[in-house]
């Protein structure tokens, strides 16, 4: 036997054995749910590698190179040698790209455990064989069937015989025997083309239609003549009465040896639809950047007071998401976006009552008092994390229900990952570049195909997530015009592609250094003529790790950096016109804006926001507590034209009549010293649902609540004011609801987080020590022990094998078992026994530990080399 042989491994906990620490990080690192709990030592990790559960969740994040290579190695011979699996992939003639691709795949297999053993004995662990090899119930994404030997399992030893028979070979003694030249003449590619030469037309097409898969066809009990040709041969064996499969070693052959129809090796490229120049790019994402802030803050306004009703299921009614697109004038998809967006940056929960409402959280009022560069940050941040997805809401869950917005079911592990990996792609793409969509889809389909799940008829949601991440980044002002903006990218952590201040950008060429055409000077895309162009001067990587937290921190200050300059300056007036209308050219500061919100109502919003003021909202103000002389000073004060005349009489007329008519409770009553007027009420028809009748010449009572006397007074044009039982004016403030203090939904993870280098280290210590103590050869204690279990020792020979151990300098294996019942086995180098405890160096642990011993099971001499 020749040395390579005999150190070659013989199972999977054999060859992580071999590996170096850097190599078990890895391992870990692409398989966390290795590492949570930490195995005991490496046999334990072999075995939780190859558990069904591991390997699915292993299997589903492979590319589609990596993937087609096990499921090649699924149908190759176990083992097989890397030369075997290159012709399954490559085909008989050779593909350059797919020989170039194959290390790096069955690398990636290697790392993850999925495949072990060199290049001349290459094993797909047992687990992924059963999921990947084809059977009836599951077939091969190869599209191969069985083997030889499969299928002829069940089949007679005469028949076998007369098969060989028919195909020209020389019967044998047994069907072992049989199986294996059927099969050797089914590999041989000279022998078979010439036996496939003598096939009837019609049976050659019937091996095309099969060659590719599904390997299965229907036969009649009484086959027609080129039927029987195949089968009599065994190019088509039987498998259940009227079933007949293709032997996969038949198929190869037709393939020219491609276990694949098309092998993936390179990714597909994502290409730019257009390209823009990035000052635009920058100023449409900053802008959108602007609209995402005012909408939240109007939702939340709209909100202020107690917003809508939490549903016994939980969540948003179909009628109360409507009402708030209607308010935030946008589809209910984008209203539902919008909502988890608030929901999932900790801004809005609900309230917790007994009549449980959603309302803003008090960290909406700090959130409020910051910048608006860092608010904007703030918010995307959470988007970036949130599992929470507003585009399955209006779908169905697995029960039939419907998923209402800020409802239950709506968390999709995938989504973070998914909007990391498309904003890095654009990323890639350069400054300014907009993405084709289908070409995006096409390279996360590569790189994890099976995941999403599919239902019939309807896109993967692996597909739809990515095309949420596309409309929702435009949304938020990460992207403009689709291109990935420059606080966009310093929020992802990218590296830089653009220095806007090299000398050596190309002012006056038809195209700058890294940029198309169109972004020259003078094109209607560019900066303007005389700009500078920036130039590129870095590569993004083509995987960008997701930040932590000090990163993300980080992160964030600079993408705040870049888009405070480029967000409109908030003003501190507007400009009033004679029809009853303020323009506001611009973002108003904030005691500016809620006291015009106030005062007036939002007629129309966009790049300048008109508000109008009516009686109604006239009235707001003067039951804020605020007087007509304060009205009129504030508009003095922030308006650039003089106060138009129609606009002080309103204000004028409002207050002349307000607080004539006072209301209170009686159940409800009216008050008024102009008898005079509550004749007029009387007298009105529109009253008669109030019910009032005269207590006295100036008092009116009605059989309602004060606030229903109120709406219904002001409905018919009147100006009353609520009174105390004292019969003060009572000044209706706006009061803001705010919810107890929230914290913001956790993101659902996509299985165990992924262990940070320090937990690495321990794990592998730890591993590396159990290991050891598990695999140290011993000396024999009496009665031979059963696998892991612990030596069993006496309590004298305990101390004195113990004692003599501090003596000579020697190492023990002992078992032991801590307070809490569990017991381990640990290889320890005793260094002073006294008072019942034993201190000793333990090589399990890597430190210096005290054992009781009455806790030590056994003690076992190491074995000598």
């Amino acid at each position: 036997m020749s040395p390579e042989a005999h150190s070659a491994p013989r199972s999977l906990a054999e060859a992580l054995r071999a590996r170096d620490d850097s190599s078990l990080a890895a391992l870990l690192r692409s398989r966390p749910d290795l590492v949570t709990p930490v195995p005991t030592d490496l046999t334990q990790l072999a075995t939780r590698a190859g558990t069904r559960a591991s390997v699915l969740r292993a299997l589903e994040r492979l590319d589609r190179f990596a993937l087609q290579t096990a499921e090649a190695l699924a149908v190759a011979p176990d083992p097989a040698s890397y030369d075997t699996l290159l012709g399954l992939m490559a085909g008989d003639v050779g593909d350059p790209a797919v020989a170039g691709a194959l290390p790096r795949a069955l690398g990636t297999l290697r790392e993850q455990a999925l495949v072990w053993g060199g290049d001349d004995r290459l094993r797909l662990v047992r687990t992924a064989r059963e999921v990947l090899a084809p059977s009836p119930q599951h077939p091969s994404p190869t599209g191969l069937g069985p083997t030889v030997q499969e299928a002829t399992s069940g089949m007679s030893p005469g028949r076998i015989q007369e098969i060989l028979t028919t195909a020209g070979l020389p019967s044998t003694h047994d069907s072992v025997s049989a199986v294996a030249a059927l099969t050797a003449l089914f590999t041989h590619r000279k022998k078979l083309a010439r036996l496939l030469a003598k096939a009837p037309e019609a049976a050659r097409e019937v091996l095309a239609r099969l060659e590719w898969g599904p390997p299965y066809g229907q036969v009649t009990a009484e086959p027609a003549a080129h039927l029987r040709w195949l089968l009599d041969r065994g190019l088509l064996l039987p498998t259940t009465p009227g079933t007949v499969v293709l032997p996969r070693e038949v198929a190869l052959h037709l393939r020219a040896g491609r276990a694949h129809r098309a092998p993936e090796p390179l990714p597909p490229a994502v290409v730019p639809a257009a390209t823009h120049s990035p000052r635009v790019v920058d100023a449409t994402a900053a802008g959108q950047a602007y609209t995402a802030l005012a909408t939240v803050e109007e939702l939340l306004k709209e909100w202020d007071e107690g917003g809508p009703a939490v549903l016994r299921a939980g969540g948003l009614s179909v009628r109360d998401l409507k009402r708030t697109a209607v308010a935030l004038d946008v589809s209910e998809p984008v209203a539902a976006f919008w909502v988890e967006l608030a929901y999932a940056a900790g801004l809005v929960a609900s309230d917790g009552e007994a009549d449980e409402r959603y309302a803003a959280t008090p960290a909406y009022d700090e959130w409020l008092e910051q910048p608006p560069a860092e608010r904007w940050v703030g918010l995307a941040q959470a988007w970036l994390a949130a599992t929470r997805t507003p585009g399955v809401v209006g779908g169905r869950d697995a029960k039939d229900r419907t998923l209402s917005a800020l409802g239950p079911g709506l968390d999709r592990s995938a989504a973070p990952e998914v909007r990391h990996r498309v904003l890095a792609l654009l990323a890639g793409l350069g400054p300014g570049a907009a993405p084709d969509a289908e070409s995006v889809l096409a390279r996360l389909r590569w790189e994890r195909p099976l995941r999403g799940g599919r239902r019939d008829g309807e896109e993967d949601l692996r597909s739809r997530l990515t095309r949420w991440t596309l409309s929702e980044a435009e949304l938020l002002g990460l992207t403009g015009r689709g291109a990935l903006s420059s606080h966009g990218r310093a929020l992802l952590g990218a590296p830089p592609t653009v220095d806007s201040g090299s000398p050596t950008a190309d002012a006056t060429g038809t195209g700058a250094p890294g940029f198309p055409a169109s972004d020259a000077p003078g094109h209607p895309d560019s900066g303007g003529p005389g700009d500078k162009l920036p130039v590129h001067r870095h590569r993004v990587p083509d995987r960008l790790v997701p930040l932590s937290g000090p990163e993300q921190a980080v992160a964030g200050a600079a993408a705040a950096r870049l888009l405070a300059p480029l967000l409109p300056e908030p003003l501190d007036h507007v400009l009033l016109q004679a029809d009853l209308t303020a323009v506001a050219p611009g973002p108003l500061r904030r005691p500016l804006a809620d006291v015009l919100g106030v005062l007036a109502d939002v007629e129309s919003k966009g790049g300048a926001t008109v508000y109008r003021f009516t009686p109604a909202s006239v009235r707001r103000a003067l039951d804020a507590g605020r007087t007509a002389a304060d009205l009129h000073a504030f508009l003095t004060e922030h308006s650039r034209t003089p106060v138009p005349q129609p606009l002080a009489y309103l204000i004028d007329d409002v207050a002349r009549r307000h607080g004539h008519l006072r209301v209170g409770a009686a159940s409800a009553y009216v008050r008024c010293d102009d008898d005079a007027l509550l004749n007029e009420i009387l007298a009105d028809k529109r009253a008669a649902a109030l019910r009032l009748r005269r207590l006295a010449p100036t008092v009116l009572a009605a059989p309602t609540d004060p606030a229903t006397l109120l709406e219904g007074l002001r409905a018919m044009g009147y100006a009353p004011a609520a009174e105390s039982a004292e019969g003060d004016v009572l000044i209706a403030r706006a009061h803001a609801h705010r919810t107890p203090p929230r914290t913001a939904p956790e993101p659902v993870p996509d299985g165990p987080p992924a262990p940070d280098a320090t937990l690495l280290a321990a794990a592998i210590r730890a591993i590396r020590a159990g290991d050891l103590a598990a695999t140290t050869p011993r000396k024999p204690v009496g009665e031979p022990l059963a696998g892991g279990e612990l030596p069993r020792t006496s309590s004298a020979e305990t101390l004195a094998t113990v004692q003599a151990a501090v003596l000579t300098g020697d190492s023990l294996w002992i078992g032991y078992v801590n307070a809490e019942g569990a017991a381990s086995q640990r290889v320890i180098s005793p260094v002073r026994v006294e008072g019942g405890f034993v201190t000793a160096y333990d090589h399990t642990a890597d430190e210096i530990r005290t054992y009781p011993l009455h806790r030590i099971t056994g003690v076992a001499e190491l074995a000598e080399d």
